[in-house]
């Protein structure tokens, strides 16, 4: 029993420093061979086999995914493609392990790999060349482990006990995939389960029967790990992870169902590339073929399948005051929890801007033109500004939150350069909405509203202008360089001096009630406050991820 738990214990380790060695070796190559092929569902299967083949962890891939979907990268009908495609990745291992451990001196072959990856990692620079020796080291030990497993289930155990349960049928059967479902949710790595079953299988301890049906528990119990993931978090993670779940499942019971048959495929399949009478290659071949039927099942019902998922999991996504994009899911991967940092910050400043434009029509008499609202229309009731504060001030607080919790997981210079602007956005959109607020009390209270034609028609204009600057604030942030912030805020400023200049002056004249002047004055006072704090959350939005492209040698100085 010790030897076996060795034998276990050595695999997952050498799959982990052969996965992580390899990821990192990859560096964001991966990642980029992932955001760039998933134009099509064919690409993103395509690239889902060849990142985990690369790789040799579906899990990674997966959570690399339900990450690019988190963050808006990937939509949720592109990341099937690579969900389902990271699923036939993943059997690469039974092949290595039927090729290789069953045909090959393990200890001769696994011995000089962790000696040259150790080598490696010894004599190379920090960095790739270090994690490609754990990766050379982890394919090592992965042999090595293999090689433990495959001497405990030689020649031991009672194959007439076994085979008495594989004797009852399909309920014998079932007992193995429970197995196969257990062993790999207690390893938390479909791969062990693998190497358990096909070495078993090699070494006569249990039939062929019993081995499929517990490879197909093993690839029902992987699930487990991508829905350990997606526990409180966000909606699109959770339908990603259904999506992988139900993969496994139905491409399970199919496979469970026709059994006999694709065991009859399969050994057939073995013996037409030279390996007939081995059951590790016939069971490889058998895992890749129920891989195979799953998506041949799910590929033309991937639409329905999408939509479906969406009408699933909406509570989180109802609740505007939650975050939709930043969970702990993409914690890990800078460029993803910075990507989806930003969307949340958008969402926050679509909610400030809409507040806004709301109060600047929320006047009775006084409706800018293009603001949305025609004269006469009954304004926004106060309670929904407050309501809305509530929800924004929420927002920003869980993404305040969850942004140090990345300065946390992160020593990177770059991320700490990068979140300074998030947090200084963010402020900026709590600020607009609280002013808001104030804009929308004060044109209700109907003592901006102006005798004067032409005074009136000065006010009605900046707040038209006003509106129309904070909506093109954020349709294209892009054009928010500092030149573009610079010009728009000196007319801002032109403006609204100007009409201030008009209103003392008619004030003082006697013009304008004190009452009224004051109310207008605070007025223009928040609008112009509240543009201003627009356009630079635009200019901080735009550039908050800039650090990681290039250092930011001096500091961001927009004009005051």
């Amino acid at each position: 029993m010790l030897t076996f738990l060795g034998g276990i214990g050595l695999f997952l380790l050498g799959m982990r420093l052969m996965s992580d060695g390899l990821r990192v070796a990859a560096g964001p190559t991966l990642r980029e061979i992932l955001a760039a092929s998933t134009a099509s569902r064919l690409r993103g299967l395509l690239s889902g086999v060849l990142i985990t083949c690369a790789v040799q962890s579906s899990s990674a891939v997966i959570f690399a995914t339900i990450g690019f979907v988190n963050a808006g990268l990937l939509s949720l009908y592109q990341s099937l493609g690579v969900i389902y495609g990271a699923n036939v990745g993943t059997t690469l291992t039974s092949w290595i392990v039927a090729l290789i451990g069953v045909n090959v001196d393990l200890q001769a072959l696994a011995l000089p790999l962790i000696g040259a990856g150790v080598a490696l990692r010894l004599l190379g620079q920090v960095g790739r060349r270090q994690a490609l020796g754990d990766a050379i080291a982890g394919l090592g030990v992965f042999f090595l482990g293999l090689d433990i497993l495959q001497a405990t289930f030689t020649g031991i155990g009672d194959p007439e006990q076994l085979a008495a349960v594989s004797a009852l049928g399909h309920a014998g059967l079932i007992l193995f995939v429970g197995a196969g479902i257990i062993l790999t949710t207690l390893t938390q790595s479909s791969s062990a389960a693998l190497a358990v079953t096909l070495t078993a299988a090699a070494g006569g301890l249990i039939s062929m029967p019993a081995a499929a049906a517990m490879l197909i528990g093993a690839n029902v119990g992987t699930t487990s790990t991508a829905l350990f993931a997606a526990l409180g978090a966000t909606a699109n993670a959770q339908r990603a992870a259904v999506a992988h779940v139900l993969f496994n499942v139905v491409a399970g019971s199919v496979a469970f169902l026709a059994l006999p048959l694709l065991l009859g495929v399969a050994q057939g399949g073995a013996a037409a590339i030279g390996l007939g009478g081995q059951p590790a290659a016939a069971l490889a071949v058998f895992h890749t073929l129920s891989k195979l039927l799953g998506v041949a099942i799910l590929w033309p019902l991937t639409g329905h399948l999408v939509r479906w998922l969406e009408q699933r999991f909406r509570r989180g996504e109802d609740d505007r005051g939650t975050l939709h994009y930043l969970d702990a899911n993409v914690l890990t991967t800078p460029s993803l929890a910075l990507e989806a940092a930003r969307r949340e910050a958008e969402r926050s400043g679509a909610m400030a801007r809409a507040m806004v434009c709301a109060a600047i029509s929320s006047g009775d008499s006084t409706t800018p033109a293009g603001t949305g609202r025609r004269r006469g229309q009954a304004p926004v009731p106060q309670s929904w500004f407050e309501r809305e504060h509530a929800t924004l001030e929420r927002l920003i607080v869980a993404l305040i939150e969850r942004t140090h919790q990345i300065e946390r997981a992160q020593h990177d210079a770059s991320i700490s350069a990068s979140l300074p602007h998030l947090l200084r956005v963010t402020q900026y959109h709590q600020d607009m909405a609280e002013r808001a607020c104030t804009i929308a009390e004060l044109l209700r209270s109907g003592q901006t509203q102006i005798a004067d034609r032409q005074l009136a028609a000065d006010f009605e204009r900046l707040l038209a202008r006003a509106a129309g600057w904070v909506q093109a604030s954020g349709q294209d942030p892009e054009q928010w360089d500092e030149t573009a912030l610079e010009l728009t805020l000196e007319e801002l400023e032109e403006s609204y001096q100007a009409l201030k200049s008009r209103l003392l002056q008619a004030g003082a004249q006697g013009q304008l009630p004190v009452r009224q002047l004051v109310a207008t004055l605070d007025c223009i006072s928040a609008v112009r406050r509240v543009v201003d704090q627009s356009l630079k959350a635009a200019y901080y939005l735009r550039h908050f991820q800039q650090p990681l492209s290039q250092s930011l040698s001096q500091p961001l100085s927009p004009p005051a």
